[in-house]
């Protein structure tokens, strides 16, 4: 099986500083670099908003971050406003050695939709492509890291999972935001699914 490496929104709103820093987001950057010699492809996902995309708080009248909302496609999480395109916080961090990467998927453009997967926006229906990329290039064995653990990088290895693929979350290589017990569910439903978490 070729192997692919797939990170997952290490970008300089998800690090420190950025507008939804994921704590210690930045640590895991050089050890994601030192990984990439060892996989036949490199895929990096980047969140890639609108400004007034609909999962930003400020797009709701009387709503704050960290809000839980109902959208047509069902439960969502409000956001600060990040990754707004063309924005510093939307570029990839400053050390991330992006030149290594065969593919750079962008996502959750549609200002209607948030897109937490690499491989499907919230809907579930809509793909980004990522499937298409990886089965024409017979990667089939996914190693995922990134940000955050318990959401991207969640949604990311559960789509993987359900379309077959062999996905394996590498824990340290990632980070997580941890909302009222986020964490721990994710890795539940990741084990769940059949997902190797090493």
């Amino acid at each position: 099986m070729a192997k692919a490496l797939i990170v997952i929104d290490v970008q300089n709103d998800f690090c420190p500083g950025g507008a939804l820093a994921v704590a210690q987001g930045d640590q895991i950057v050089a050890p994601i670099n030192a990984l990439m010699g060892q996989y036949d492809a490199v895929i990096c996902t980047q969140d890639w908003h609108p400004a007034l995309h609909s999962s930003f708080a400020s797009s709701h009248p009387a709503k704050a971050p960290m809000d839980m909302i109902q959208m047509s496609y069902g439960d969502q999480v409000l956001w600060p406003d990040h990754c707004v395109q063309g924005s510093d916080g939307a570029k990839f961090h400053p050390k991330l050695d992006v030149k290594r990467a065969d593919l750079i998927l962008r996502k959750g453009y549609n200002p209607e939709i948030d897109s937490y997967s690499g491989f499907f926006e919230n809907d579930q229906t809509t793909p980004t492509g990522l499937e298409g990329y990886l089965k024409s290039r017979d990667l089939t064995d996914l190693t995922l890291v990134g940000l955050a653990t318990d959401f991207c990088v969640q949604f990311s290895a559960l789509d993987a999972a359900r379309l077959g693929f062999s996905v394996t979350v590498l824990q340290d290589f990632c980070r997580g935001i941890d909302i009222d017990g986020s964490l721990r569910a994710a890795l539940e439903n990741m084990d769940l699914a059949g997902v190797v978490l090493a």
